[in-house]
């Protein structure tokens, strides 16, 4: 039974004060109330909930939990925390405000698989402190929380990467299989999940499936942090349900602060949207898919009229193309290859091919490197090609003067962990902005 104040949104944002200190364990059971006990039931109820991965798979939760408990012997949940995409800000705020919703879905996950410890993988330039100090005053936990600082680089957050960095590894992914839940950390079964998925898990183990499933639809139960910057009057991290429309994501975050040109969708591993499609769509699966594109990461980009969505994009191909793990020749040279000819077309220095070379090598590599990065890369660069078709074709006649947006790339954190959520600041449909 849903305890009074949570049938509607907020639900992992419930709570959250002006301060930007992390919520204490005792207001966080005033809240939420204590954990119960895990039992083999709890991957039948996470199952009828219907909740999937938030950290960019989007792939089963109760599935992946079953994989690990089936095994028995685990070693370890692993709550992977790294937030290596630029643009997104959700696990960041999870870890520093509430860290022990995180904390909760983690243990609950460790007893139903046989876990014998929790390992909290945090990225770079994540403070350690919050959760530490959350880690000390819960006293009674039978199962050993131990914390682990990153190294820094966007293919690092990967799954396989985590392992390989826990065992002594460098982080780096890995080839799979073996996988994480057939042989993982200390070559034992492990379950590796993503903060929001582990605190929506904590609520669920609460309140059950049927209050998960009271938000959202059929489909796509229940809500989702979404970190939505660019052109909008208030960049923040959201918490929305799915269903809502793309129109109320952009509300939430007080609106656009000018005409807008595309969205980007998923963040940097996601897919541009012409805006006059973008608002047409729910924050659904279907809907995404029918543009070609997922939430991925949970990250919204609006990109405004004064801006240049190739200028933008190249900058964030470059990026992308700097990350490369360096394992193969497709990521290391194919991607660099393609950074270079969107670059030279942002700059007008480019020849009339360029785009159809870029789109040919985009093809080329697809599918053939060592890991994913590669894939979700040129997954970018092709909604490039395509959304800012009139763009490419503008540089090479003349030079651009619009505005630059600054996408953030490397260093460039977007919207960093000092920020916190004024009072009284949801959107229309109950969302809670973390500013």
């Amino acid at each position: 039974m849903a305890r009074e104040g949570h049938h509607g949104l907020p639900r992992l944002l419930a709570g959250l004060d002006s301060s930007q200190a992390a919520m204490s364990l005792r207001e966080h059971e005033r809240i939420h109330g204590p954990l119960p006990l895990a039992g083999r039931g709890l991957i039948d109820e996470i199952g009828r909930s219907g909740l999937r991965g938030r950290g960019g798979a989007d792939f089963p939760t109760a599935v992946k939990l079953d994989a690990v408990a089936r095994r028995r012997r685990a070693s370890a949940v692993v709550v992977n925390a790294s937030e290596t995409e630029p643009a997104s800000a959700k696990d960041r705020l999870l870890i520093s405000r509430l860290p022990h919703l995180v904390l909760d879905g983690a243990v609950l996950a460790a007893e139903v698989c046989g876990a014998r410890e929790v390992i909290v993988k945090l990225g770079p330039g994540m403070s350690p402190a919050p959760i530490e100090a959350a880690i000390a005053v819960r006293s009674g936990e039978t199962i050993p929380i131990g914390v682990f600082a990153g190294a820094d680089g966007y293919v690092t957050g990967e799954e396989s990467a985590v392992i390989n960095a826990l065992n002594g590894g460098p982080a780096i992914p890995v080839s799979v299989p073996p996988r994480p839940y057939e042989r993982g950390f200390r070559g034992r079964p492990t379950l590796i999940q993503n903060p929001e998925t582990l605190a929506q898990m904590a609520l669920i183990g609460r309140f059950g499936a049927d209050w998960f499933r009271e938000l959202g639809t059929d489909a796509d139960p229940g809500s989702a942090l979404v970190t939505i910057s660019g052109a909008v009057a208030s960049p923040g991290v959201y918490e929305l349900a799915f269903g809502t429309p793309m129109t109320d994501l952009l509300a939430a975050a007080g609106g656009p602060t000018e005409g807008l040109r595309a969205l980007l969708v998923g963040g940097y591993f996601g897919t541009w949207v012409e805006v006059k499609r973008a608002v047409n769509l729910r924050l659904a699966r279907e809907d995404l898919r029918s543009v070609g594109c997922t939430l991925g990461s949970g990250v919204l980009i609006a990109l405004g009229e004064s801006g240049c969505g190739l200028h933008e994009s190249a900058r964030v191909i470059d990026y992308l193309a700097r990350e490369s793990a360096g394992q193969c020749g497709p990521c290391l040279y194919g991607l660099r290859a393609i950074a270079d000819g969107v670059i030279a077309m942002a700059h007008g220095t480019a020849s009339r091919g360029e785009r159809e070379r870029v789109l040919r090598w985009t093809r080329d590599v697809r599918g053939r490197g060592a890991c994913h990065h590669p894939d979700g890369a040129v997954r970018f660069v092709q909604s490039v090609l395509e959304v800012f078709g009139e763009e490419i074709e503008g540089h090479l006649s003349a030079r651009c003067r619009a505005l630059p947006a600054g996408l953030p790339v490397g260093e460039d954190v977007a919207l960093a962990a000092a920020g916190s959520p004024p009072p009284g600041s949801r959107s229309s449909r109950g969302g809670s902005l973390w500013q």
